[in-house]
């Protein structure tokens, strides 16, 4: 049904696929307050953190920025100017709100370390993949695999602390997330099909 795996060259062949909905950035409580309804209605969403990258061995920085999205909708949430809010500690918690992510386990383990929480209803990619025959582990190769489409990785290593996020941050963040929803979106498709 879908390759195990991928080749960087094959990758580059295919066309580029970014998040082109709706992206709101949630870095105050008014705007968390404005969002929270928006955010709450979703029954499915794609989860990714970005943290800023360290170039010292042995030493880690804070998570900066918590990614949700629904298909079209994009919430990014700077844990480095809020914190992690009880509003969106409800929704990882919540067992009726599926939050599909990749690699979530160090994810969430930053996230648990902020606001002590036990996350509910997370589906990791990594170990959902497999059910179809796929080896493959990144979020790159897995969305090529799947989706037929190249995502960029260019913005990962930036600083996610600045005072305002680029838009090819933006867009970036975004994307990780919403293609975590995409593809497992797509494999849930294929599993009826079958």
């Amino acid at each position: 049904m879908f390759a195990e795996n991928v080749t960087t060259e094959e990758i580059n062949e295919l066309s580029l696929y970014q998040f082109d909905g709706g992206t709101f950035i949630i870095d105050t409580f008014e705007k968390l307050d404005f969002y929270l309804p928006l955010l709450k209605e979703q029954k499915i969403l794609g989860f990714d953190t970005e943290t800023k990258p360290t170039f010292k061995k042995g030493k880690l920085n804070p998570v900066s920025l918590l990614q949700l999205t629904s298909i079209t909708q994009a919430f990014l949430i700077r844990i480095n100017k809020i914190g992690l809010p009880k509003e969106i500690v409800d929704i990882l918690m919540n067992s009726n709100v599926k939050k599909i992510g990749l690699a979530i386990k160090d994810d969430l383990k930053i996230l648990k370390e902020i606001a002590g929480f036990e996350p509910t209803s997370f589906i990791d990619l990594q170990n959902y993949v497999g059910d179809f025959g796929i080896v493959a582990m990144s979020l790159k190769k897995i969305t090529a695999i799947v989706l037929n489409k190249r995502i960029s990785k260019s913005q990962q290593v930036t600083n996610w602390e600045r005072d305002e996020l680029s838009e090819a941050q933006q867009i970036y963040a975004a994307t990780d997330a919403w293609a975590c929803l995409k593809v497992y979106n797509k494999l849930n498709q294929e599993k009826i099909n079958y």
